[in-house]
C-alpha cells in the first residue's frame, strides 16, 4: 500500500503534467508571426530568420505584409520601386514549406491606402476609387488635424475597384501557393461619408461588413480564408477602448453581419484586454495579437490558454491561439533582432527599453 506521501507525490506530478500540458504552446493551432516583406536586399538574411528563429521556436503561421512590394505582371503599374520577384518569393514559399509554416500574404484592402502625407500606390494610380478625394494630402502631416485624416480608404461601391483589387490578391495568392489572404481592413476611418456619390448615407456596418463578404467570397472561390484586423468589430466608446484599437464611427455592428469563417486578428498593445472572449462568443475564430510589451503578451498568451482550457466545445475551436505582429519592415526587424540597432535607454531606468517587439516575441515564443 503506498503511502501517503507517496499518494501526495503522484498527485503533485500529475497536476503539474496537466499544467505543463494546458500551457504547452504547440497546443494552440495558430502560433503566428506577422511582419513586413523583406526588401529585395534582405531576402536572405529573412530566410535565414526562418530557418533558426520562426521554426525552432515552433510559429507554424506567418504572414508578410506584402502590399506592393511584389513584381505583379497583372498591375505593373503598381508595383514598388525594388519589389519582390517571383523567383525570391519561391525562396521564401520553400523555407516555410521545410518547416510546415503557413505563409499567408497580405495587401491592405479598404483603408491605409495612404500614410502621413504619403498616398499608397493604389490610390496614387487610381484616384477616382479615393471614398474621400475633397481630402488633400498635406504637406506635413500632423494629428489630429481638421480632415480627421489618418489613413485614407478606397471607396467599397466604386465599380472598378474590385476587378484591380481582386488581380492582385489573386495573383500574390498564387505566387505564395497560399490557401489564405490577409486583408488588413483595420482603423478605417474614412468610410461611407455624406459626400461620397456612391456610399454617402449607407449604414458603415453594413458597407463595412459587405466588403468583408465581397472579399471572403472571392477568395472563397479557391478555397482561401480571409484573415482581417479586428478592431473595426469592436464598440470603441462602449468598452472605452476607443477610435484606434476599436471604432467610433459605427463599424463595430458588422460583428454580426460578417461571415462565420474569418480569422480575426484581435490586437491589443497598451492592454492585455479580453476581447477574444467576445469574438468567440459572436462565432468568430480569433488570435490574440501583440506587438512590443512583453509583460502585456505573456498576460495574453496565459489567457488564451485560460479561454481555452475553460471553453465548453463549441467555443474551444474559436480561440486559436497568439500571433506576434512587427510594424515594421523585415530589415528594420532583423537589425533590431540581432543587436544591430541598439534601442535608447530609458532615463527611468538607466537600462535599454525592453518594450520591443523582439523581447516580445521573444517571451511568448521561446526557442526549442
Amino acid at each position: 500500500m503506498k503511502s501517503l506521501a507517496t499518494i501526495v507525490l503522484l498527485l503533485v506530478a500529475t497536476l503539474t503534467v496537466t499544467a505543463q500540458q494546458k500551457n504547452n504552446i504547440d497546443s494552440l493551432p495558430v502560433r503566428g508571426f506577422c511582419i513586413g516583406s523583406p526588401q529585395a536586399t534582405r531576402v536572405e538574411s529573412f530566410i535565414k530568420f526562418i530557418h533558426e528563429e520562426l521554426a525552432p521556436r515552433h510559429i507554424n503561421t506567418l504572414i508578410l505584409r506584402v502590399d506592393y512590394n511584389y513584381q505583379f505582371k497583372l498591375h505593373p503599374e503598381l508595383r514598388d520601386s525594388g519589389a519582390l520577384s517571383e523567383v525570391q518569393v519561391k525562396q521564401l514559399v520553400n523555407a516555410c514549406r521545410q518547416h510546415n509554416i503557413r505563409l499567408i500574404p497580405q495587401i491592405n484592402l479598404l483603408g491605409h491606402q495612404s500614410w502621413h502625407g504619403h498616398t499608397m500606390n493604389l490610390l496614387r494610380v487610381y484616384p477616382d476609387f479615393d471614398e474621400t478625394p475633397w481630402v488633400k494630402m498635406p504637406d506635413k502631416y500632423e494629428w489630429p488635424n481638421p480632415d480627421g485624416l489618418y489613413c485614407k480608404s478606397y471607396c467599397p461601391l466604386h465599380p472598378g475597384v474590385h476587378k484591380v483589387v481582386f488581380d492582385l490578391v489573386d495573383e500574390i495568392c498564387d505566387a505564395f501557393e497560399s490557401n489564405a489572404f490577409h486583408a488588413g481592413m483595420d482603423e478605417v476611418f474614412y468610410i461611407g461619408e455624406d459626400k461620397c456619390p456612391r456610399c454617402g448615407g449607407h449604414d458603415k456596418a453594413e458597407l463595412y461588413s459587405g466588403e468583408v463578404w465581397k472579399i471572403r467570397n472571392h477568395l472563397a472561390e479557391k478555397n482561401r480564408q480571409l484573415w482581417i484586423w479586428g478592431d473595426r468589430l469592436l464598440d470603441g466608446k462602449t468598452t472605452g477602448l476607443g477610435m484606434w484599437e476599436a471604432s467610433l464611427n459605427n463599424t463595430h455592428r458588422a460583428v454580426d453581419l460578417v461571415p462565420k469563417d474569418i480569422m480575426v486578428c484581435d490586437w491589443h498593445y497598451e492592454r492585455p484586454d479580453k476581447t477574444p472572449v467576445y469574438f468567440a462568443m459572436k462565432g468568430l475564430s480569433v488570435v490574440t495579437c501583440p506587438w512590443r510589451m512583453p509583460d502585456n503578451a505573456v498576460l495574453q498568451l496565459q489567457d488564451m490558454f485560460d479561454y481555452r482550457s475553460s471553453a465548453t466545445k463549441e467555443m474551444k475551436p474559436r480561440f486559436q491561439g497568439m500571433m506576434q505582429t512587427v510594424w515594421s519592415d523585415a530589415g528594420s526587424f532583423l537589425d533590431e533582432f540581432y543587436g544591430v540597432w541598439k534601442p535608447p535607454v530609458d532615463t527611468t531606468t538607466g537600462k535599454p527599453y525592453k518594450d520591443l517587439p523582439s523581447n516580445c516575441f521573444k517571451a511568448i515564443f521561446p526557442k526549442k
